[in-house]
């Protein structure tokens, strides 16, 4: 339910119990107003509309307070002729609120809306409370046999749950594990990279020495040796001369 009407060159659109700000009247707080500029009424059956106002329309009102809304600047300037000019306003309002609104004599408020809104909701209720006790299973009475054989076997005791002390020990403890595994992986993956590349060090300098050769070198005679070959062609040549003269 609401309604259309006109105040102070605006147009407000308006239910029971609204309470906003128009352009100043000419009332005092706790005066009672009455608009009759309606455009248009609807009651939750039917939309009326008026060419350009409703007839017989009107929209009852009280005023609360009269004020004055937040500052606006209005700064004026000229460039390159020294005009400047700075001024300040405060729009007036005042402050009502909507009791009830008319239209061909029926008047429509804010409790005629209660009266309206509490048949529909009692409704509502007493559909849910019958959903309710449908939904609701009938209890089923058990024999007597079966209550005795119920209580002749109890169900064992289920063992409880881990705690979550012990679920978070049990994985330190697995987390632990793997780290160890984990560290020892890499210490044997260290050393066999470490022989590695120890054994292609050794192949590389064993390429690189050359290999001995088969031939013995001769080695050079001494200087006393030198000396006895070099004595043995005088002996001779001495023995030779020897024989001549004896001949």
């Amino acid at each position: 339910m609401y309604a259309i009407f006109e105040t102070g060159g605006k147009q407000y659109k308006v239910a029971a119990g609204d309470v906003l700000k128009v352009e100043k009247l000419s009332a005092t707080p706790g005066d009672k107003l009455k608009f009759d500029k309606v455009f248009a009424i609807n009651d939750d059956k039917q939309l009326r509309v008026g060419n350009p106002y409703l007839d017989a329309a009107i929209v009852n009102a009280v005023v609360l307070s009269e004020g004055k809304r937040d500052k606006v600047i209005i700064f004026k300037y000229k460039a390159k002729k020294g005009y400047r000019k700075k001024q300040g306003h405060r729009q007036p309002y005042t402050e009502i609120e909507i009791k009830s609104f008319s239209a061909d004599g029926k008047i429509i408020s804010k409790k005629a809306e209660k009266k309206a809104e509490k048949p529909a909701t009692a409704g509502a209720k007493d559909a849910a409370v019958e959903a309710d006790k449908d939904k609701k299973p009938k209890a089923t009475i058990k024999p007597a046999e079966a209550e005795e054989g119920a209580k002749a076997e109890k169900p064992k005791a289920a063992r409880k749950p881990a705690t979550k002390k012990e679920t978070s020990a049990e994985g330190e403890k697995a987390a632990k594990k793997e780290t160890a595994a984990e560290g020892k992986k890499a210490t044997e993956a260290k050393v066999a990279k470490k022989e590695t590349t120890a054994e292609g060090k050794k192949t590389t300098t064993a390429k690189m020495e050359k290999p001995a050769t088969t031939e013995t070198t001769k080695k050079p005679a001494t200087s006393a040796a030198k000396k006895d070959a070099e004595k043995k062609p005088a002996k001779a040549t001495k023995k030779a001369a020897e024989e001549k003269k004896s001949e």
